[in-house]
């Protein structure tokens, strides 16, 4: 197996949440009938959101390190330490909204949790 980027990894998780989305659309298909299929799906992306954080954090100190050892400029001029600052903020922005929708998540998955079919 080759071995991935990081890009190429984001972005393969990327299309399969797009593939999810499309998934999901239809009516009772293969896997998306019973509420337990809605328990998987929402357990799975607790799972996700759960690791976004981290990997955001890696990203922004790959960032980091990159300026700190001074190969980072900016098609706009100069050193790039602005815009920066305005990556690794967004970043712990959106570190921040991942925990808040991983809880989020949590919730939805815990009230899934006792439903099932009524056949009748």
């Amino acid at each position: 197996m080759d071995a991935k980027t990081p890009a190429e990894l984001a972005d393969a998780a990327a299309e399969a949440v797009r593939s999810a989305n499309h998934a999901t659309l239809t009516g009772p298909a293969l896997g998306w009938e019973f509420p337990s299929d809605a328990y998987d799906v929402i357990g799975h992306l607790l799972a996700l959101v759960q690791r976004l954080p981290q990997l955001l954090q890696q990203t922004g100190a790959h960032v980091q390190r990159l300026a700190d050892t001074g190969h980072v400029r900016s098609d706009y001029g100069g050193n790039g330490v602005a815009e920066v600052v305005a990556v690794l903020d967004a970043l712990g922005r959106a570190s921040a909204d991942a925990a808040a929708m991983a809880a989020a998540l949590d919730t939805a998955h815990g009230a899934l949790s006792p439903l099932a079919y009524d056949e009748s």
